[in-house]
């Protein structure tokens, strides 16, 4: 044969070669066209207006810049709305709040209100304060009762129609009576007030500024001190937000409240820094004990005076010289001294001393002990933020103005309670705690 010859059959080696040869494979289909009925899947039908102006990105149908800036502009739109409405809803319950502070800075019946809850409440100190409310106003009521009781005035929750089923044994003879309703026309409250002692006081926290009903009902029914306590709103929830979900009429009530429960615990811890310790004490738990647990005020940072050993004062028969202070601080567990009744003596000062002057007086060495007259006067329960900066204050004072022995970090500072010295420290310690 002069050549190969070509043919379309495949044959496969080691097979007998009778056998009928694999037929060639078969070349690719045509494309279907595409008005074929029932060959191609068919488009599932788009409905959103959003969906028709700007299809999901695919590797077949890529988006448009036209569509990207379209769709940008309907996200940035959707974000100004949600922000606009949250700083409409803050904006007008700042208002509210603006409004309810010049209300209770000028109106005499509010304010007069007000002092009247404050007496009522601290002057029942071995009863408890027991706050009412249903719906919105029992949410505001059981946070009241959380802040009383955070700051040591006994307070409990009580549901109006619990009440009635036998939560009236709950009130005490000495207990203080405060319901919550915004209307001052609650049905379940009305229901209640009856039941409850007349002789008790009753305090109502209402939207209402005058002629709340519960208030006139309380005050046919019973002869006990009835006190309205108003926290009224600048204007109407549904004008602000088109809805009458309480929004600004409860964070009225609740601002009013915490005014309520601040005021009294003020005046039932009336020293500097009081409220702040009972609060302290009351939270162990969490990050505000955390917190409290760090020294507060300057006597938690003080060395007790009861706790300083006392050196006898000198005398012409019997002078005190260096080693006797030393020797004195050295079985002391604080390292003070108190020389006598007047005078004070800190361990850094002992520590100045050079072995030389072991063997001089004290009458030699004037800037060892420091008398009352030369220590810094602090009340026991001042803030230490507070001292440290007061003590800087007078460090940068000029010098002709303060002897420069009561302007260093070496100072020493007494720590007053009722006019009496209940202890002493170093100014250094405060600054270094304030740092």
């Amino acid at each position: 044969m002069a050549g190969p010859i070509h043919n379309s059959a495949v044959y496969v080696l080691g097979r007998p070669q009778h056998l009928p040869a694999f037929p060639p494979p078969s070349p690719p289909s045509p494309a279907t066209p595409s008005d074929a009925a029932g060959l191609c899947t068919p488009i599932e039908e788009l409905s959103l207006e959003h969906d028709l102006a700007c299809p999901p990105e695919s590797p077949a149908t890529p988006r448009t810049s036209a569509c990207d800036e379209e769709c940008d502009s309907e996200a940035q739109q959707l974000f100004n709305d949600r922000l606009a409405s949250a700083v409409h809803v803050l904006n007008t319950e700042a208002t509210s709040l603006r409004a309810l502070t010049e209300f209770y800075a000028t109106d005499a019946a509010a304010r007069a209100a007000f002092d009247a809850a404050v007496q009522v409440i601290t002057s029942r100190p071995h009863g408890k304060l027991v706050i009412i409310g249903v719906g919105k106003s029992g949410y505001i009521a059981r946070k009241l009762v959380a802040t009383f009781n955070s700051l040591s005035f006994y307070a409990s929750f009580m549901h109006p129609t619990e009440a009635l089923h036998g939560d009236l044994g709950h009130i005490g003879p000495n207990d203080t009576l405060l319901l919550i309703t915004f209307s001052g026309k609650t049905p379940e409250l009305s229901l209640l007030l009856p039941h409850l002692d007349d002789r008790l006081p009753l305090i109502v926290l209402t939207g209402r500024t005058v002629d709340a009903e519960v208030v006139k009902q309380r005050e046919r029914q019973a002869s006990g001190k009835t006190i309205l306590l108003p926290a009224p709103i600048h204007e109407s929830e549904t004008v602000s937000f088109g809805v009458s979900a309480p929004t600004t009429s409860t964070t009225m009530a609740l601002a009013v409240g915490d005014a309520l429960a601040l005021t009294c615990a003020g005046e039932l811890n009336p020293s500097a820094g009081g409220v702040a310790r009972v609060f302290g004490r009351n939270h162990p738990g969490g990050a505000i004990g955390a917190t409290y647990q760090k020294p507060q005020t300057v006597q938690d940072l003080m060395v007790s005076f009861a706790d300083i050993s006392v050196l006898h004062p000198e005398t012409e028969a019997l002078p005190l010289v260096g080693g006797d202070v030393l020797r004195a601080a050295y079985t002391c567990k604080t390292g003070w001294l108190r020389v006598g009744a007047d005078s004070v003596v800190s361990p850094t000062r002992i520590r100045k001393m050079t072995s030389a002057q072991l063997a001089d007086r004290l009458t030699d060495m004037p800037w060892l002990a420091v008398d009352h007259s030369g220590l810094l006067s602090l009340d026991s329960a001042t803030q230490i933020q507070a001292a440290g900066e007061w003590i800087r204050s007078n460090m940068s004072k000029p010098l002709d103005l303060e002897d420069e022995e009561m302007r260093t970090a070496e100072s020493i500072v007494a720590v007053v309670e009722n006019g009496n010295i209940v202890g002493v420290m170093e100014a250094s310690v405060i600054l270094d705690a304030t740092r």
